[in-house]
């Protein structure tokens, strides 16, 4: 059977329905697990930065991302403006902390995504989406009446709320999730929240309940979870707790074992994470993928630090 989009399944009844709900989170926002009560339907922002309209930093195709997202075409991101999490190391601060980027229109942000495909981009990667869910649904429904039959990929940080994140069962068919810090404490010093770890595991178990394990066809993700673990140095992300919780959910859970860390933004105020990872750290990291028990390894981003 040749792959449809999940969204293109659903019908113009689960539609409206889907876009109503996510709308009404944003009354008293509950979007994400932050819970930071902003009317962002009269014009407040939350904590995130944004109000109810799509905020874009810049969309086109991407090819440096992982290679089942990539093939030919790349993938067809689109970066949003802000986020609900605040890492201090962030690589792309001047998006998420200092907010550059444009609002924009449903209609607009429709036109990108149909665009995108139009490139040849094989899915449509949404980056930083959990604090703009509820217009990224919106624009969805326009794009997909306008022809758009590429796979949605939700490309976050890894801390997002299960209802939101049932609003779109049905609706994104490749997750990929950081999966940070196994360390609630560490969360809160490096990225704002003070229970990243309880929030991630959650919505890991979420995602794949929806997803299930990533599916390729000729090489290219169609379906399933991807996660992403970036490595820190003096083992700040927890990754044998990491790795072994991801093992739980699934022995063939994909994983991106990022070895890409250097000191960005703020990082420098905490002498744990102002330098880059060893090679012993980087290794050390595989490694405890590897004795969790997961064989699904993504090789292109293995480099060696010196």
């Amino acid at each position: 059977m040749a792959f449809a989009a999940a969204y293109l399944r659903l019908s113009e009844i689960e539609w409206r329905r889907r876009l109503a709900e996510t709308r009404e989170l944003l009354r008293s926002c509950r979007v994400c697990p932050r819970h930071c009560d902003a009317n962002r339907l009269e014009g407040k922002v939350g904590a995130c930065q944004v109000g109810a309209e799509p905020m874009v930093s810049s969309y086109g195709p991407h090819f440096g991302e992982e290679a089942p997202l990539v093939g030919e075409g790349g993938s067809g991101t689109i970066f949003l403006t802000s986020c609900n999490l605040r890492c201090i190391f962030c690589q792309n601060y001047d998006i998420s902390h200092l907010a550059q980027g444009a609002e924009v229109t449903v209609e607009a942000l429709a036109r990108m995504m149909v665009s995108l495909q139009q490139q040849g981009c094989h899915n449509i990667n949404w980056v930083s989406p959990t604090h703009q869910v509820p217009a990224l649904l919106a624009g969805l429904e326009v794009a997909r009446r306008q022809g758009l039959r590429r796979p949605i990929v939700y490309n976050t940080g890894g801390y997002d709320s299960v209802a939101t994140l049932r609003r779109l069962d049905g609706v994104v068919d490749i997750y990929m999730p950081d999966a940070k810090y196994s360390d609630n404490a560490v969360g809160e010093r490096l990225t704002g929240v003070a229970d990243y770890w309880d929030r991630c595991r959650e919505a890991l178990t979420e995602m794949h309940r929806q997803v299930g394990d990533l599916t390729l066809e000729d090489g290219l993700a169609v379906r399933g979870m991807l996660v992403r673990h970036l490595v820190l140095p003096e083992g700040q992300g927890g990754t044998a707790e990491v790795m072994r919780f991801l093992a739980s959910l699934s022995r063939d859970t994909y994983v991106n074992v990022m070895a890409q860390y250097r000191p960005c933004y703020e990082a420098s105020t905490v002498r744990e994470i102002d330098r880059r990872p060893t090679r012993a750290e980087l290794e050390a990291a595989v490694e405890a993928a590897l004795d969790a028990g997961l064989h699904r390894l993504d090789q292109r981003r293995r480099v060696a630090w010196s």
